[in-house]
């Protein structure tokens, strides 16, 4: 089979006018970006205000490897197959990062005959939405430091400037700096440092804004330091930050329309990472599908314990949505991995080693649809087929699924087969979609913070206790004190493990959440509870994707996956 990049290269893209039309939109309604890609006014929702939304379906998984389950191509999947068995799919997804995608992880896709494309463009680039965040992100930084060196009029404590840099890769020599060095001309020292873009406040903004006049709300009300008299906060609005912040961000607010490879519609739009933001493309995109398509397929990052946990418990809150159904993706060779086997496709490992991992490792499984299940909405197991899967696996993977309280599980053969290997499971979520749904989220508003915390880390993580550092405990208090303790949390851990301890796989239990730091999103309107060892820029490894990637003779893409 030729590879994810040479199928994407050779395939012959419809031009994205002929995608709009598909899907409903007026041609007023798109600003095209080249043949294949366009941007999506919001004014479509005034005008489709009146229609009925769709069924949103979210597509999550169980606890990742760092080979990846196939979450993207499970969508693209499902969306492909829906639209084989005669349904009028939208598929919502985030935007790629440059960091994951020359890191680990790789493009951002799908793969195989279950793509998204124009592929290059949107791992490399795209609409440009993400560089604009990072400048919004750095005009906010840039301006803090001036009003600093400027007479500092909001008597700023350049010694509590919560307000971090952004850039778009994987940089681990930028999570802690020293700024300001070489002269009073260049401000004054203090140590600092860069986030991923990813990881932003701006990001997060972005991707729950409703519109133009919401985004530069939430952009004044971030809050960039802390006052030397008295602590009193800095915000966006205060350094006069927010409006240049919102134009330069007015274009990006617009979600972007692509293709699969057979061709219904994508809106891709915003980018956050779900271990250390909120791990879901933008609620405008999810509006917009729900006006367009009977049913909207959109992912969470990682595992049900983390983008689908804050896609409920944030997004949806936020949104006033309700998801109809879940789809929970799992593998084989994850399944064997959380059961004890590290290298699933090592010939030395025999059937009996084999079946026995699945048993074991299934616990992971039956714990996320213990999660998707305290949220009331029905499941849906989609175990993504890989060579070397044998039936007797796949077989053994559903039944242990079902058995597990799944609404149903069904083999993903999209990869291979494109949408008609994914049928059945289309048939099983629009079955999925029909059974009555109980959803709600996890704790109330007015809820105490630490009550928040632990409700996410008992009742999703399994955690028996939660242990707070001291500057933990110091932000519980300080941040209920100035009346943000309705805000939801935005847990931040690592994705690896239901635990905050990545080497801890399957479904561990009796262990302690460690938070030692709380950050306060009061743009976003959230607090991000930082666990463990988790930090908000990512670094990339010995042998990164990046060392793959090139161009060949012909100037073409090579390498990219």
């Amino acid at each position: 089979m030729k590879s994810s990049l040479e199928i994407a290269q050779e395939h012959e893209l419809v031009p994205i006018e002929s995608i709009a039309e598909r899907a409903g939109l007026e041609p007023e309604e798109i600003e095209p970006y080249g043949r294949y890609k366009a941007k999506v006014s919001l004014s479509v929702l005034d005008r489709l205000k009146d229609v009925k939304d769709g069924k949103l379906v979210c597509v999550t998984g169980m606890t990742p490897t760092k080979a990846g389950e196939g979450k993207t191509t499970t969508l693209v999947g499902l969306t492909q197959g829906l639209g084989v068995i005669g349904k009028n799919p939208v598929a919502c997804l985030r935007e790629a990062s440059v960091g994951p995608v020359f890191g680990v992880k790789g493009g951002a896709a799908g793969g195989g005959l279950t793509q998204v494309v124009p592929m290059e463009d949107l791992n490399l680039h795209f609409t440009g939405d993400i560089h604009a965040i990072g400048a919004a992100n750095n005009l906010l930084a840039a301006m803090i430091d001036a009003s600093i060196l400027h007479g500092n009029a909001h008597k700023i404590d350049a010694l509590r400037v919560s307000w971090r840099r952004a850039v778009d890769m994987n940089d681990r020599a930028l999570r802690h700096i020293a700024i300001g060095l070489g002269g009073r001309a260049n401000g004054y020292p203090r140590e600092s440092g860069f986030d991923i873009t990813a990881a932003s406040e701006v990001m997060a903004i972005m991707a729950v804004a409703r519109d133009l006049h919401d985004l530069r709300r939430r952009l004044c009300n971030i809050t960039a330091a802390y006052s030397y008299d008295g602590g009193k906060p800095i915000t966006a609005e205060d350094l006069s930050a927010a409006g240049a912040m919102t134009v330069l961000l007015k274009e990006a607010l617009k979600p972007n329309l692509v293709q699969t490879l057979e061709g219904q519609p994508v809106m891709m739009h915003c980018g956050p990472f779900a271990n250390i933001a909120h791990g879901n493309n933008s609620l405008i995109a999810d509006l917009i599908g729900m006006k367009l398509g009977d049913y909207v397929v959109t992912e969470s990052g990682f595992g049900a314990d983390m983008g689908m946990e804050k896609f409920f418990d944030i997004v949806c809150r936020f949104g006033k949505l309700t998801p109809s159904a879940a789809v929970l993706v799992s593998t084989v060779r994850a399944v064997k991995h959380h059961g004890g086997v590290a290298d699933a496709d090592d010939p030395r490992v025999d059937r009996s080693a084999s079946l026995h991992a699945i048993e074991v490792g299934m616990a992971n499984v039956r714990r996320h649809l213990g999660i998707i299940r305290t949220f009331g909405v029905p499941a849906v197991v989609a175990v993504n087929r890989r060579p070397g899967d044998t039936n007797e696996e796949v077989e053994m993977v559903k039944r242990l699924a079902l058995e597990a309280g799944a609404f149903a599980a069904e083999a993903n053969e999209g990869f291979t087969k494109g949408g008609p290997g994914v049928a059945d499971l289309a048939e099983a979520v629009v079955a999925a979609c029909e059974e009555p749904n109980t959803f709600h989220q996890l704790y109330e508003d007015d809820e105490p913070i630490q009550d928040k915390i632990e409700a996410v880390a008992k009742r999703v993580y399994g955690a028996r206790d939660v242990y707070y550092y001291p500057e933990a405990e110091a932000k519980l208090g300080q941040f209920t004190r100035q009346g943000l303790a309705h805000y939801p949390v935005c847990m931040a851990k690592t994705h690896l493990s239901l635990s905050a301890d990545p080497t801890l796989l399957n479904a561990p239990e009796n262990f302690t959440l460690p938070v030692r730091d709380i950050r306060a999103y009061t743009g976003a309107g959230w607090l991000v509870p930082l666990c463990g060892d988790i930090v908000q820029m990512p670094g990339l490894g010995k042998t990164p994707a990046a060392l793959n990637v090139d161009i060949d003779e012909d100037g073409r893409t090579v390498g990219l996956f």
